[in-house]
């Protein structure tokens, strides 16, 4: 299954990602992981990206194009893939399309986790982490013992600036901003399904499955 997930910061794409890994044993790839392997490995589009990403820049779209049509000509995406992260723009998606128009292959499905902003609010500003061991909590679902410190290590707990009410907002607009487009467009192309992101991500993954005819 060759696969791409859009929704939200706070929607559960990861968990779901995850999830399509162990049933379909097909890796999940997202951009920054792409990039960061591009960038280890020392490849010529990596070193190129590591330009821009030392200077603060965003990389631009050809470079990402580049590094993803690599990965995804790599042994392992063969039989099938979950992209997490990428497309972001109609731009971008087009030119994935081509990737895949010289391959001769076809994205089968496109998963569009749908969560109302006041959920995905209380997601992300309840997410907890451990300064020390990196250990993550949730006040609603997953809270430490102690209030405020980490179970395993004893070390205070923090609440990333990503995480706070006013980013997460920021956030959820600019997601809005470049994805609408992009929904619009996998609409049009027949492979959009929508999914109700909200409640046991036990039962969202048999949407999933039941989306995907599995």
């Amino acid at each position: 299954m060759k696969i791409i997930l859009l929704g939200p910061p706070g929607a559960g794409k990861g968990t779901q990602a995850r999830l399509l890994t162990e049933k379909f044993q097909a890796p999940q790839i997202s951009t920054g992981d792409m990039l960061r392997e591009a960038v280890r490995q020392g490849t010529k589009l990596g070193l190129k990206a590591q330009e821009f990403m030392k200077a603060g820049q965003l990389v631009p779209d050809e470079v990402v194009i580049g590094i993803i049509e690599e990965r995804l000509a790599k042994n392992d995406a063969k039989r099938g893939f979950i992209l997490d992260g990428f497309p972001r723009t109609v731009e971008q998606a087009k030119a994935l399309g081509g990737i895949f128009s010289r391959s001769g292959e076809k994205i089968d499905a496109v998963l569009n986790f749908r969560v109302p902003d006041e959920d995905l609010v209380g997601r992300l500003a309840g997410r907890r982490l451990c300064a020390k061991c990196g250990a993550g909590y949730h006040l609603d679902f997953s809270a430490p013992t102690k209030e405020g410190v980490c179970d395993k290590c004893k070390s205070p707990l923090i609440q990333r600036d990503d995480d706070r009410e006013e980013t997460i907002q920021k956030r959820l607009d600019v997601y809005k901003k470049q994805t609408a487009p992009l929904i619009d467009y996998y609409n049009r192309e027949g492979i959009l399904k929508n999914i109700n992101g909200v409640g046991d991500f036990k039962e969202i993954f048999r949407q999933v499955l039941a989306a995907l005819g599995k």
